[in-house]
């Protein structure tokens, strides 16, 4: 089964032309979607999950028709939003029996070992007494993760799900997904890259609603090796360069700002070559799609 998007577009009530002629193919696996705030990630997102309708274009899952038949592709999708709420006063437990019952688990004592199955998977079984309001941030990601396994999905959205997170349950919920992802379409939305660098095998970069790279993160940055060029400048000298050189990115780093530039040659002998990352990626496919559209 796959995940195919073809032609789609969502165009607010303001105006605000949030996904523009989208084509993805989206096979079973762990899949990056990588994208700044407000790229159109979580419109994506939503329209992929029936939370919206599109203007135009197609999206089909295997044989269903996403745009058309939404109650088919509610019974196998799994969804976990950026915003994911939680009943503070609610056990673990006894949400994530109600949430089982609403997903048409009707059997009493289905539900009462699925749940235990599902905390015990998000290492949650300890704390299933607990009301989720007591819940650290981690915590409540991955009660959502729980959640939306309900119902052996084929399909799970991830919208930022580590935003937030510190590194050690980071770590945990991104074991977590790795996991998920080995039988699964499990797609990542995420801006952070070191996200998708650590967890996916197929990926996209998706600004202004558009795709503007995809594939596997390892061929993409081949793609950009051998014109990614460093050097350490003071912060003072950054107007200059960026006047001077196409400056994908700036990092400080011991006092100084350490620059990124993309360049087919070495801009300078005062400019050294690094090696590219994702990151070197992103910013290169962002600054590139961004310089277009003030064209």
């Amino acid at each position: 089964m796959e995940l195919r998007i073809e032609h789609l577009n969502k165009t607010y009530g303001n105006g605000v032309k949030a996904i523009n002629d989208c084509n993805l193919t989206i096979p079973r696996g762990m899949f990056g979607l990588l994208g700044p705030n407000g790229a159109g990630k979580s419109s994506l997102m939503r329209t992929i999950a029936t939370l919206q309708e599109a203007d135009s274009g197609s999206i089909t899952l295997g044989d269903i028709d996403v745009l058309k038949d939404k109650d088919a592709v509610r019974r196998i999708l799994g969804y976990l939003p950026q915003e994911f709420g939680v009943y503070p006063k609610v056990s673990a437990e006894n949400m994530l029996d109600h949430v089982a019952s609403l997903k048409g688990i009707n059997q009493r004592a289905e539900r009462k070992e699925l749940v235990a199955a599902l905390l015990h998977r998000v290492n949650l079984y300890d704390k299933r007494k607990s009301n989720l309001g007591t819940f650290s941030g981690g915590m409540k990601q991955r009660f959502g993760i729980a959640q939306a396994l309900l119902g052996n999905p084929q399909l799970i959205i991830v919208d930022e799900p580590t935003a937030g997170l510190d590194p050690t349950e980071r770590n945990r919920f991104h074991n977590l997904l790795s996991e998920i992802g080995e039988n699964t379409i499990v797609i990542l939305s995420t801006h952070i890259v070191e996200d998708v660098t650590n967890l996916c095998n197929d990926m996209a970069i998706i600004c202004l609603g558009q795709v503007i790279a995809k594939g596997h993160p390892a061929e993409l940055v081949r793609e950009v090796n051998g014109s990614i060029w460093s050097k350490s400048i003071h912060k003072a000298e950054l107007p200059a360069h960026l006047e001077a050189h196409r400056v994908i990115s700036t990092q400080l780093k011991g006092g100084k700002t350490e620059i990124h530039v993309f360049s087919e040659s070495q801009p300078d002998a005062s400019f050294h070559a690094v090696n590219a990352d994702l990151e070197d990626v992103y910013f290169t496919r962002i600054g590139e799609r961004m310089e277009l559209e003030l064209v």
